[in-house]
């Protein structure tokens, strides 16, 4: 066990070693300066490594199994409305609880200068979220082709894009990213897996994947949207404000 430990250590060590090369290369041979804090930055980068190697066995132990065996008692239920339930509690759930969306939601409340509200912006993107995993669980229950509805949702947010205003295009789109981190990849990946390898019919290469397309898509369409409904009062009151005047 504690040679199978320091192996997986040695291979998290590997896949880091890219970013430390970067990092001392153009430490060393750009800007010609030694690393400040050196001791402080090895002890972070072993704390990176250790970090990282606890994470991906959580999710060997922990999240991948829980999602699939959920998926299973689910589809064993035989009643379409709590796995629809589940797909949009736990879309919520993981999106709210991401480190990502916490960080960019605190740096976007501060660079709006009161324009943007952080919580409001984590309950946007967790709303968009849930939304999506529930049309994508939709998807994989039904057996339809998948481009369709990437189609769709990809028309609807180009046609946001226009209509919203300038200053949430940028961060909308960020923050479809962001919802493709820690906590919900692994729960919904293994969902969609378990959904498809427990439903005659489906294949799961096909439709057990693409759920985390359907997540990174409609939070884009729910804080677009959001913006576009606050630009509405915000002028409407100004007219309103104006005549009254």
């Amino acid at each position: 066990m504690l040679l199978g430990m320091l192996g997986d250590l040695l291979r998290m060590f590997r896949d880091v070693l890219p970013i430390i090369l970067v990092i001392l290369f153009f430490q060393y041979a750009v800007l010609r300066k030694a690393i400040p804090y050196l001791p402080r930055v090895i002890t972070g980068f072993l704390m990176v490594i250790f970090g990282l190697y606890a994470f991906v066995l959580g999710l060997k132990l922990g999240l991948f199994p829980i999602g699939t065996s959920m998926a299973e008692q689910l589809i064993a239920l035989d009643q379409v409305f709590f796995i629809y339930l589940f797909a949009f509690s736990i879309g919520f759930a993981t999106t709210m609880a991401e480190p990502a969306l916490i960080a960019i939601g605190q740096k976007a409340e501060e660079a709006g200068k009161g324009r943007l509200t952080g919580n409001v912006i984590r309950m946007l993107v967790a709303l968009g979220v849930a939304i999506g995993i529930t049309i994508g669980v939709h998807r994989i229950l039904t057996g339809d082709p998948i481009h369709y509805y990437i189609m769709a949702g990809y028309t609807l947010v180009i046609l946001l894009t226009w209509l919203a205003p300038r200053y949430i295009v940028a961060l909308a789109f960020d923050l479809g990213g962001v919802t493709t981190s820690e906590v919900t990849v692994p729960l919904v990946t293994a969902l969609g897996i378990g959904l498809a390898s427990h439903i005659e019919g489906r294949n799961v290469l096909i439709d057990g994947f693409g759920l985390i397309a359907f997540a990174s898509i409609f939070p884009i369409v729910t804080v677009m949207l959001y913006a576009i409904v606050i630009e509405h009062i915000a002028r409407r009151q100004g007219r309103q404000a104006t005549e009254e005047s």
